[in-house]
């Protein structure tokens, strides 16, 4: 990780910010957005459960806050200039309607990767969009350059205390609209929401306990708060795209850490389980970074065992790309503990199936991949309908490990969830020198071409998997034939190709469905 010190600025306290929360003019273009509450997750976890729907702002996300905030307090001669910004989503449609209200011409450097409804929302709410480079850190490079060009008033998506304060008028809010609150639990990315309603919360109620909820792939405050300052991660995960951030902001840290009570991270299956909670409980679709906290509210109440308390947390946007809605479908049931999947080694003979079966007894199959082996052995990928959780999982695994069955638990396996499941079926005719990686590909036009110029002429390409489950980066699993004394050469090739890997030869789901040998 690259690090860095925090800033030596003489910082703002906690009653200069709840004087700028006060004032913020945020309701030029906001709603105060409704706290509704989760019937049936309340009644599942035996609290009080409540959603602040900022789904419902005009841009369906909170961003709108901090941008106006910042926006509408520069001067004449700012606003004459101009603004600009880097973003790929929700604080771009931010910073571009607020500039159309406030008559400032709003410039948004998005990535060429951006997806066409997202760049078309912003153009729709008056913005100038600017499509350079492949990611955010190429785009934000731009945004700067043409900001030294033209004079323009950068306005960044979370580090800046004009914005932190414009995102602190939700925990305002909150307060007002149910001043019985026990907890809230807030999304972290670059960290302004949860540094704006924490410092606001704590001048007001400082009995509410304030958590910080990170996606595990991207937890970059869990990173600064162990260092002690921000640290730069060295690559984050895009499933969640609005909080995947690699450095939480120096100020939004500094509040964070002084402010929250507790953070907790989660996995992507989670944030899956929780999008699939808010559709049934409000009917609202959420994208992933805005079912974070809900994610994180979740897995905290069963870590505490919390009981009758008021619990709030934040919808934090829904600017979804209706693509990822698949992955999100299919992940939800694991994350919920609600399925599990097993690789499970079966006699090549009449029945073998039937008797397997009658081990599961009544549990409803979700998932059966099966095909003949030539070895009097079949190894089978199964997916189980769960009712009670892990600890059912482990009552399954146990019977058929008493029953002589080699059994694998792959629920939590992420390459046998993003690929092996949908590639059963298939070894090699041939013993293969074969190492198996997993990559997440750039989309982008010549992404490929990129990763065949710099792997596959140099190397016999034996397996190709791609999954793109509507991010702005596919799921890439590629096996290659690799002699022991070629190995350095292709990690430096690997390097080269600048994309994120992981060598997954010895991934269990590999060894029981693709390889030529269970060795």
């Amino acid at each position: 990780m690259q690090q860095a010190q925090p800033s030596t600025a003489q910082p703002m306290d906690g009653a200069d910010y709840l004087r700028d929360i006060l004032r913020a003019p945020v309701y030029e273009v906001a709603i105060a957005s409704p706290l509704q509450t989760m019937k049936r997750l309340s009644e599942r976890f035996n609290n009080q459960v409540q959603l602040k729907r900022e789904d419902r702002q005009p841009v369906h996300s909170f961003k709108l806050r901090g941008a106006h905030n910042m926006m509408a307090q520069l001067t004449e001669a700012q606003k004459k200039a101009g603004v600009i910004a880097a973003s790929a989503g929700n604080h771009a449609q931010g910073v571009a309607l607020s500039g159309s209200r406030l008559g400032v011409k709003a410039t948004i450097v998005m990535p060429r990767t951006t997806p066409a409804i997202k760049v078309d929302a912003v153009r729709g709410f008056g913005g100038h969009v600017v499509l350079h480079g492949n990611n955010f850190d190429e785009a934000k490079g731009m945004a700067q350059q043409l900001a030294d060009e033209h004079g323009y008033t950068f306005v960044p998506p979370f580090d800046h205390p004009q914005v932190i304060a414009g995102q602190g008028t939700i925990g305002l809010e909150l307060v007002q609209q149910n001043g019985h609150l026990d907890y809230i639990f807030l999304p972290v990315g670059g960290g302004g929401i949860a540094a704006g309603v924490a410092v606001l919360v704590k001048q007001l109620m400082p009995n509410i306990k304030v958590i910080g909820v990170e996606a595990e792939d991207s937890a970059c405050l869990r990173a600064a708060l162990d260092a002690g300052f921000p640290v730069t991660l060295d690559r984050v995960g895009t499933f969640a795209d609005g909080v995947a951030v690699k450095r939480i902001g120096d100020e939004s840290f500094r509040l964070c850490q002084q402010y929250l009570d507790d953070s907790i991270t989660v996995s992507s299956d989670a944030i899956c389980a929780a999008v699939q909670d808010i559709f049934e409980d409000t009917r609202a679709i959420s994208e992933p970074s805005g079912a974070l906290a809900l994610a994180g509210l979740k897995q905290y109440v069963e870590k505490h065992q919390l009981k009758d308390k008021q619990l709030a947390t934040v919808l934090s946007g829904a600017n979804t790309n209706f693509h990822s809605l698949r992955y999100v479908s299919e992940r939800a049931e694991l994350g919920e503990k609600r399925e599990g999947l097993l690789a499970v080694t079966i006699p090549e003979q009449t029945g073998a199936f039937f008797n397997f079966c009658q081990i599961l007894g009544d549990r409803a199959v979700t998932e059966f991949n099966y095909r003949y082996g030539d070895d009097h052995l079949a190894n089978i990928f199964v997916g189980v309908r769960l009712l009670g959780g892990q600890e059912e999982l482990d009552n399954i695994l146990r019977d058929l490990r008493q029953a002589g069955y080699p059994v694998e638990d792959l629920s939590d396996d992420e390459m046998a969830k993003v690929h092996v499941r949908y590639m059963i079926g298939g070894r090699p005719l041939a013993n293969l020198n074969e190492r198996l990686y997993s990559f997440e590909f750039p989309e982008y036009p010549g992404a490929l071409l990129h990763f065949l110029q710099t792997l596959g002429t140099h190397w016999n390409i034996s397996l190709f998997n791609y999954r793109n489950h509507g991010s702005d980066y596919g799921r890439v699993l590629c096996g290659f034939e690799i002699g022991d004394k070629d190995l350095l050469a292709f990690t430096a090739h690997l390097r080269e190709l600048g994309y994120g890997w992981k060598d997954e030869t010895s991934n269990p789901a590999y060894r029981f469905f693709l390889s030529k040998t269970t060795d």
